[in-house]
């Protein structure tokens, strides 16, 4: 596996935009206020000579409360993991008691540790440096996150700290083979619970409290043989709840994350009614094309009137995707996951599946001889050949003429006998019509040698009869 180097210091130091530039990406949700990162958030940084992995962490608050104890949690948990520590700190604020706190226990760990000073711009940096140096950290570097600034050196100081390796492998390797698979819902319904259980270990917060989660956290996971990265997300709830600005950010990263995905798992909680933000959510998995997983969560604390209830309303108001499964589990006791994976591959398979034209066009006459579509002024569609359009969803593109006036009725009848005939299990199915066109449209009627003459003995014969 690849190094790894943490990113660690106080709340709203910058850590997760030098983790951004290191890793020239917009994984980590940034804004100007603390405590925004929770998480342990992984990276690969590939601008110096070899690659290595980041770790952005949640700041160390030093606060004995609830979630800044949970925060702290995931913190040690990279220091344990990392092989270098880079330890961020904020110039403007300049050095308080807490950093000398931070700064005690990364020394507790033995590990390489370099202080970044970062929100240098604007200052004078041999002041800003020389307020630090009573860390006695011999590798104490300014730094502007915000501007890319002093990254390439923090880089340059980084690379002889870590270990040479000589069976380096990069952890993004295969993430195009694995099954990505985006775990979205409502704040609260278990979703971070659920990757912690398929896990086997406490990788992500776990709180009562609504919206622990902010930035979605990608965790690679291998399960029976196969490989899954798995995208946990942040709860969405009504837009007219959604008030905090980093919130409406999370929303964004949520929608970004169902559209990376390849399958989403949309989790229920089973104690509440099926609320319009769950179809909401489904709506937006499905407009995004992405196979769909339903896992109904805390059934096993529902008594047998309350999951007979339970499962009507999900039978009504999931009727516009019945081709999605549905799955019962406990992300608490870990009851029915191994059926939740099952339907995630399935769905998958289903979604990635490669169709061929000639069978296509075969399947498109079975489906036209057995119910032709309605005429449409005195004259019926012609439904020519099929062809594939792409996975994921399958898509289905289908030539002839007058398809412009096919009713959705009939699209839905093509859509469904296609669904039965290939066993596409839950993933959306997308058909394309395309009408055939008219090899003379545009073009002037230009008559023959061979018409004109036969016009012209047609007007002689008529004029003689005469």
């Amino acid at each position: 596996m690849l190094p790894v180097v943490a990113l660690v210091g106080r709340p709203n130091v910058g850590k997760s935009t030098l983790f951004n530039v290191l890793t020239r990406s917009r994984d980590a949700l940034v804004a100007d206020m603390p405590g925004v990162t929770r998480d342990r958030h992984y990276g690969v940084c590939r601008s110096g000579e070899r690659p290595f992995v980041v770790v952005d962490t949640g700041g160390l608050s030093g606060v004995e409360e609830t979630m800044d104890v949970l925060t702290a949690k995931q913190v040690r948990l990279a220091i344990q993991e990392a092989q270098v520590l880079v330890f961020v700190v904020d110039a403007r604020d300049g050095l308080l008691p807490q950093d000398h706190a931070i700064l005690d226990e990364l020394r507790r760990s033995g590990k390489p540790i370099i202080a970044a000073v970062n929100k240098t711009d604007g200052l004078d940096e041999r002041h800003a440096l020389a307020e630090f140096a009573a860390f006695g950290i011999a590798a104490t570097l300014p730094l502007s996150a915000a501007h890319g600034r002093g990254t390439d050196d923090l880089i340059q100081v980084l690379l002889p700290l870590l270990p040479a390796d000589d069976a380096e492998a990069d952890p993004t390797e295969g993430e195009d083979d694995s099954i990505r698979v985006a775990i979205v819902g409502r704040p609260n319904a278990g979703k971070s619970t659920l990757v912690n259980r398929l896990l086997g270990e406490e990788r992500l917060i776990v709180s009562d409290v609504a919206g622990t989660t902010r930035d979605p956290i990608r965790v690679p996971l291998e399960r029976d043989g196969r490989r899954y990265t798995l995208i946990d997300t942040a709860g969405i709830r009504r837009k007219a709840r959604v008030e905090e600005a980093v919130e409406k950010f999370s929303v964004i990263k949520t929608l970004q994350s169902i559209a990376a995905a390849q399958v989403v798992v949309v989790l229920i909680d089973a104690r509440e009614n099926l609320a319009d933000q769950d179809l909401t959510l489904i709506g937006y998995a499905v407009d995004a094309g992405r196979a769909l997983v339903i896992a109904v969560n805390k059934w096993d604390g529902l008594d047998k009137y309350q999951r007979e209830e339970c499962q009507r309303a999900l039978e009504r108001r999931l009727a516009f995707v019945t081709w999605a499964r549905q799955v019962h589990v406990s992300a608490l006791h870990g009851s029915g996951l191994r059926e939740l994976m099952r339907a995630v591959v399935k769905a998958h398979t289903s979604a990635t599946r490669e169709l061929a034209s000639a069978d296509l066009t075969r399947a498109l006459e079975q489906a036209y001889e057995s119910y032709q579509p309605p005429l449409v002024n005195g004259h019926a569609p012609k439904l020519r050949f099929a062809h594939p359009g792409g996975t994921n969803p399958p898509t289905i593109v289908i030539h002839g003429s007058r398809t412009k006036h096919i009713a959705p009725a009939y699209q839905r009848y093509l859509e469904s006998f296609f669904r039965k005939r290939y066993r596409l299990e839950g993933t959306p199915v997308r058909i394309s019509f395309r009408d055939g066109e008219n090899p003379y449209a545009g073009k002037k009627n230009v008559l023959t040698e061979a018409q004109i003459r036969k016009r012209q003995r047609m007007v002689r014969e008529m004029k003689r009869r005469k």
